[in-house]
């Protein structure tokens, strides 16, 4: 214990929560390269596979809402536990899968339980640091959690190349045993006399408190908006790149991984940088490039300006604004409301994650067989993110919920 009373923080602890968190990309990326070779393998269309990201952001949204309220009256560990079993229920109902619509309903169940290693992870960053030291902690843990979807879409494409679609969905069987056996080097970030006992109908009417927060909302919105963008590209890009460019699906994890690449450096850059400005302002300058990148792709998508390397581009920076906004907006969600830190990382993540459904949702509505879709979305989700980090200036900090 340190002088305050908390758990002592090493990096064996550090690397425990960047897997935690990494939980969604690794859920998601490792088999974006194989979902053209799914759709033909299930007779489904390409819009009916993409709806697999949607129904897992439905559990996933859903989920955060779930184990927020549940770790702050129960402590961390044991959430996180019950949720890998989940996540491992799940990952091998897709591998066993039939048709697309079991594996749209088996991704809800994985995203379920994925979803208590992400908002609890986030928590017990709270629970462990304060300020602009969380801000800078969140940021450092995504830096080292991009290493999975870096390599997750590069591993899938060969993984699908050799043995199948199937077996990365075993993959992440065997990945969610592997973090399930890292818990016990996790301690517990919630003493007991911090722990909230309340009913479900005062966990909803809490909810009901926090959105009504003008700032809380001005943090869910920016962040949210952004997330309708990431998961329009996570849904759009496999189909634009291997089905309408040509890319090889094997090449598909490079093109992927460059973008990782970006949010590794942003985030890296944003660690440095929180220390010397405001949160909200780095939020405010990454909403404004994801908005600049945004309508740029529409641009590239709609006039086929510089073929696959023009969209490519523009998608990248768009992908590489992750590193200013995500953590910025968590941070500075948190830190209005230190109180409350599982509810309010619980909501904030299903306004992300719940305003995901809408990009993914959007993508395999329309998909016409072309990044058409895909730019118009990028474009108004970049601009919605700006607007939504503005309004911060016109909320003053001080405005805050009580404990």
């Amino acid at each position: 214990m340190n002088d305050e009373g908390k758990p002592s923080v090493g990096w064996k602890v550090l690397g425990v929560l960047s897997m935690l968190m990494g939980f969604a990309s690794i859920s998601t990326d490792v088999y974006l390269p194989a979902m053209p070779a799914m759709a033909r393998s299930l007779g489904a269309s390409n819009g009916m596979i993409e709806y697999s990201i949607t129904g897992y952001l439905v559990g996933f949204a859903f989920g955060q809402l779930l184990w927020g309220p549940i770790s702050d009256r129960h402590g961390r560990r044991a959430p996180i536990a019950i949720g890998i079993v989940l996540f491992l229920f799940g990952s091998a109902g897709c591998a066993l899968a039939g048709s697309a619509q079991a594996i749209v309903a088996w991704r809800l169940l994985q995203a379920l339980g994925a979803a208590a290693g992400v908002v609890i992870a986030r928590a017990m960053v709270r629970d462990l640091f304060v300020g602009p030291q969380a801000a800078r902690v969140l940021s450092t843990l995504m830096v080292v959690m991009a290493v999975a979807p870096l390599v997750g879409p590069i591993v899938g494409g060969q993984v699908a190349a050799m043995a199948g679609w199937r077996a990365i969905f075993w993959l992440q069987v065997g990945i969610g045993l592997f973090n399930l056996a890292t818990l016990y080097t996790l301690p517990e970030t919630l003493p007991v006399a911090q722990r909230h006992d309340g009913r479900l109908l005062d966990v909803l009417g809490h909810y009901a408190r926090l959105v009504r927060e003008p700032r809380l909302m001005a943090y869910a919105a920016g962040g949210g908006f952004f997330y309708v963008g990431m998961f329009a590209y996570v849904a759009g890009t496999p189909f634009a790149y291997i089905t309408y460019h040509h890319v090889p699906p094997q090449l598909y994890g490079l093109l992927f991984g460059v973008g990782i690449v970006g949010i590794m450096g942003s985030n890296a850059i944003n660690a440095r940088l929180v220390a010397r400005h405001d949160s909200d302002t780095l939020l405010l300058w990454g909403t404004t490039l994801a908005a600049v990148a945004g309508v740029g792709s529409a641009v590239a998508a709609y006039w086929d300006v510089g073929g696959l390397w023009g969209l490519f581009f523009t998608l990248f920076l768009f992908v590489a604004s992750t590193g200013f906004i995500v953590a910025n907006s968590i941070a500075g969600a948190l830190s209005d409301y230190p109180g409350q830190a599982g509810a309010v990382s619980a909501l904030v993540g299903a306004f992300q994650y719940g305003s995901g459904v809408f990009g993914s949702g959007l993508v395999g509505l329309f998909a016409d067989g072309t990044p058409r879709p895909l730019g118009f979305i990028m474009a108004l989700a970049g601009v919605g993110a700006c607007v939504g980090a503005a309004m911060l200036t016109r909320v003053p900090r001080a405005v805050r919920l009580a404990a």
